[in-house]
């Protein structure tokens, strides 16, 4: 028998119980789309680290109150604990590493805020910075339009601000010039002095919603109790490390820290920010693949069921099949086909499925649609296997059938 002939025999097969082959192609479904979908979804996010931490810059690092990322555990309330780093321990800090690294910016962040100019209104997730006039250029932010801060805006508290690029098409859609209008924010009104060129998403966040006033105003008229972040830009790429560690001894003097205690800050860097993310992708793939596992052995174990049954059902027609001459390989070749097209159709489910459920992580994180073609590849070859090791069995027990006996079957 021909290959197409087979194909077309195993198809309608296959048809004639149609419930219980789709009920058996759901599970190899299950187990592949969780390891595409949760692929599908680390790739998104492996993106907007990689976009995160350009936006970071090569030479740059952070000191802040909190670690880069952690997850709950006995540590928790260490860093909970701390004592906030202020705005007085920041100008130590730039005072004691002046002349040893490049730009120093000091900031303060919140969440959550609405801008309002005229009639129009933005939605309440603007992110509002306090900021000094080494902002912009230590956490790569240019100005589009306007100026940026300058130190008499941050030493005389000026109700001055720069926008974002998405603020800025909100407020002025009309292609109007932003520099010298006010706008309103937490009942303050900002006299708008520049417009920040757009960035982008990083880390799943717009980088273009947000606006920043002089961190001194910030400090006295929204909130004083909220820690400060450190940003330090190194000389060069050589000077990095030497620059974190003379940042370790400045940050502790600042401080205010004896010999003998621990530090009680953090280093945001490129390499700490990877370091949480492998550790998390580590843990979430494990997950993914002890259910894929779980899922398609037990996806398999129903392909072997299935036909099983099919076999003692179809026994007269291999009987008549056997007794008109057909050979043993051609039996074993559309119960193969068979059990292989359970599994692959389930399979296709499931890359289906899974890419579709990843990439809506995609678009939560900004970042354009994403097909994982070598899991998928793995997937394709994985069903391939499943269907032949555990369609092996039934079709060598249908090849072997003896055609006198099978024809006595009813």
């Amino acid at each position: 028998m021909k290959t197409r002939e087979l194909v077309i025999q195993a198809s309608t097969s296959l048809r004639s119980n149609l419930l219980r082959s789709w009920l058996t192609t759901m599970g190899v479904a299950v187990g592949v789309f969780s390891i595409i979908a949760v692929m599908t979804a680390l790739q998104a996010i492996d993106q907007s680290v990689a976009t995160g931490l350009s936006s970071l810059g090569a030479n740059t690092f952070e000191i802040q109150k909190y670690p880069a990322t952690f997850f709950g555990g006995h540590g928790r309330n260490r860093f909970i604990n701390r004592p906030d780093i202020t705005y007085d321990e920041g100008l130590t800090f730039k005072r004691l590493m002046q002349g040893k690294a490049k730009n120093i910016g000091l900031k303060i962040s919140q969440s959550g805020n609405q801008a309002i100019y005229e009639n129009r209104s933005t939605n309440p997730d603007v992110t509002l910075f306090g900021a000094d006039e080494n902002f912009a250029v230590a956490n790569g932010f240019d100005i589009d339009t306007g100026r940026n801060l300058i130190e008499n805006d941050i030493l005389y508290s000026r109700n001055v601000i720069i926008i974002g690029h998405e603020i800025r098409n909100t407020l002025f859609p009309n292609g109007e010039n932003p520099v010298g209008k006010s706008i309103r924010m937490n009942g303050e009104v900002y006299r708008i002095i520049g417009v920040f060129i757009k960035k982008g998403a990083a880390f799943g966040q717009s980088q273009d919603n947000l606006a920043a006033i002089p961190i001194t105003r910030y400090i006295d008229h929204i909130d004083l109790k909220r820690s400060i972040s450190i940003t330090v830009e190194a000389t060069s790429p050589k000077e990095y490390q030497a620059t974190i560690d003379q940042s370790t001894g400045s940050m502790r003097v600042a401080r205010g820290l004896a010999i003998r205690e621990d530090n009680d800050f953090e280093f945001r860097t490129n390499e700490s920010l990877v370091e949480s993310f492998r550790d998390f992708q580590k843990t979430i793939s494990i997950g993914a693949f002890i259910i894929s596992f779980m899922a398609l052995i037990t996806a398999g174990v129903g392909i072997m069921n299935i036909m099983l049954v099919s076999v003692t059902e179809r026994t007269r027609e291999i009987g008549i099949r056997k007794s008109i001459g057909a050979p043993a390989t051609s039996i074993l070749r559309q119960f193969l086909l068979e059990a292989l097209f359970l599994s692959l159709t389930g399979g296709l489910i499931g890359i289906i499925l899974g890419i579709g459920a990843g990439n809506l992580v995609a678009m939560a994180f900004n970042l354009p649609p994403l097909i994982p073609w070598l899991w998928i590849v793995i997937s394709i070859a994985v069903c391939s296997a499943i269907g032949v090791s555990f369609g092996i069995f039934p079709a060598y027990k249908a090849a072997g059938l003896n055609p006198v006996e099978a024809l006595r079957s009813r």
